[in-house]
Formats: structure tokens, sequence, C-alpha cells
């Protein structure tokens, strides 16, 4: 009897267990920020894109493929050259997501690495056209018009693929060493000139000074000139009178000096 009972709870178990086990795999859960697209081993990829939390599926014949459909980054280098034959290495970043409605048609036609597949060959497509319309020089001072331009591009590009581009941002801009060493050659020749310039400008303001200083002698020789004519003798006595007065007030204040006056043999220093 108590075989008997032992034996139907172990089959009722094993029942509950494959019932769970059953349960549990025609339960799917799809987190937050993903979504899921069912692939039907006999339908195929279904059209319905399933949203977050726990869903149900036929287990064996259905199978879930998720995506991220939140905003995520990518980096794209590109050499390609400008409108003047430079050669111009450029890098995109890409904040990009795809758009859940075209999921299943994504991963019909390019599958779960679709980033992979799709940005670096529009983006090198975009580039390489936007880049040839500009020069290397502008290039550099047109830089918000080429990112507006390629945004624009590379936008209307992405849609065709259902990706969403968030934002797109020029982060890496150089060009080949022999335009840097041309750009470098020509900041050298810009600042000799500038130094030239100067120089001149300074001769010329020494010139001027020189003038300057020339005609104020001029000036003072003609009023001397003047002043000899008018006075005579008279100006230059008084010019000696002033000048001995100031020789006699120096030599007054130094005590190294004697004074021997005409016509005495005894020297005398001079009062300090």
């Amino acid at each position: 009897m108590a075989a008997q009972l032992f034996n139907r709870l172990g089959q009722l178990g094993m029942g509950v267990a494959i019932a769970g086990g059953v349960v549990n795999s025609a339960l799917f859960n799809v987190d937050g920020g993903y979504r899921a697209v069912i692939f039907d081993r006999f339908q195929g990829v279904k059209e319905t894109v399933i949203g977050e939390g726990t869903h149900f599926m036929i287990p064996w014949v259905q199978n879930p493929i998720m995506f991220d459909i939140r905003a995520r980054p990518k980096n794209v280098p590109t050499v390609t050259g400008s409108k003047d034959l430079q050669n111009v290495n450029i890098t995109l970043r890409i904040l990009y997501r795809p758009l859940p409605n075209a999921l299943p048609n994504i991963y019909t036609t390019l599958g779960v690495d679709y980033d992979d597949r799709v940005l670096p060959s529009i983006t090198n497509e975009v580039l390489k056209a936007v880049v040839a319309e500009f020069d290397a020089g502008e290039l550099i001072t047109q830089r918000e018009t080429v990112s507006q331009r390629v945004n624009q591009e590379l936008t209307s590009r992405a849609a065709q693929f259902g990706l969403i581009l968030d934002d797109i941002s020029i982060t890496h801009l150089t060009f080949g060493r022999e335009f840097t060493a041309a750009v470098e050659l020509k900041q050298v020749a810009q600042q000799e000139a500038e130094k030239a310039r100067f120089l001149v400008e300074k001769a010329e303001q020494v010139k001027k000074a020189s003038i300057i200083s020339a005609e104020g002698d001029t000036e003072a020789a003609e009023l001397l000139a003047t002043a000899f004519a008018k006075a005579g003798e008279g100006l230059v006595e008084l010019r000696r009178i002033e000048t001995a007065e100031e020789v006699a007030t120096h030599m007054s204040q130094s005590r190294n000096v004697v004074y021997l006056p005409s016509g005495q043999q005894t020297l005398l220093s001079l009062p300090q």
C-alpha cells in the first residue's frame, strides 16, 4: 500500500517537473531597452515586434532574437580626398539606434550585426561625397558647415536601413604630411613677413624722429643766429658769465680744490 503511494507520488512529481519544464521553456523575458523578434521554424521571421516583459512562445518551434534599441556610439575612421586633392583623415562618432518597427526587416536582410554591416559603408560613401566639395582650408574654416552636410546626408542614408542617428560629430580631422609641412612653412613665412613689416615701421619712425630732431636743431641755429645779429657780442659775453658761474659753483663744492688769488703766493682753501 505504501509502495503504491510513493510510486504515485513519484509519478506525480515527475509529471509536475515535466510540466514545469515545458511551461518554463514556453516563457521568455524581454529586458528594458530591448525588443524581440520571433523566428518561427514554419513561418519564418514574424512581423510582430515583442516589447518588454514576459511572453509566451511555442517551445522548439519559435525562437526569440533580442535587439538592443538603446542609443550606442560607434567611431568610423575614413581616409578620403579634398577638392584640391589633399589626403584627409577624418573620424566620425555616430550615436545610433535601430527603429523598433524595422527590426524584422533588419534581422532578415542584415542580421544582428547590422551596425558593422551598414555604418562603415554608408559613412565612407557620404564622407567621400561631402569632403570632395571642399578645399583643405575650407574643411578647417567651415567645419560646422561640413558637419551639417554630413549629418543631413548620413541621416537620410541610414533611414533607408531602418537606423536612427541621434548625433553625428567630427572627432578627428588631419591632413597628409605634405599639406601639414606646407601649412607650417606658410606660418613661418607669415611670421617673417610680420617681423619685416615691424622693422620697416621702426625704421620709418627712426627716420621721422631724425627729421624732427634736425628740424629742431635748424630752428635753434636760426634763433641763435638771429640773437647774435641783434645783440652782437653781448649774448656771447652773457653765456661766458653764466658758464663761469656754473664752473665756480662746482669748484666750490669740491674739497680738493684750492684758490690762488692774483699777486699772492699763499694758497687759500675755498670755503665749504
